[in-house]
């Protein structure tokens, strides 16, 4: 394995794994206000498009790296805009204790 595939490997790993102890975050506190829909929004958008691209090059990488992060994005957002009831509820599931 050359250098450029374990760069890109890691870049890819720490990109996936830079999203979970937000999620995480939001499902202990279930406080989202510091958060910014918009930025997530574009965020979002943003990771979306990155998989379509990756597809379009039938590149797997692309395709799941940035599939795993748009699913990341989309909870944190969801969660953002979501009332508080149904934040706690969407908690619980995950994590009831």
């Amino acid at each position: 394995m050359n250098w450029i595939t374990v760069a890109g490997a890691l870049a890819a790993l720490c990109s996936m794994i830079s999203f979970v102890p937000q999620a995480w975050r939001i499902v202990r506190s279930r406080d989202t206000s510091s958060i910014s829909p918009t930025t997530y929004g574009f965020t979002v958008s943003g990771f979306l498009l990155w998989t379509m691209y990756g597809v379009g090059l039938g590149e797997w990488p692309l395709i799941l790296t940035n599939s795993v992060c748009f699913l990341l994005a989309l909870f944190i957002l969801a969660m953002t805009l979501l009332p508080q009831e149904k934040k706690d509820a969407v908690a619980d599931k995950i994590d009831p204790t």
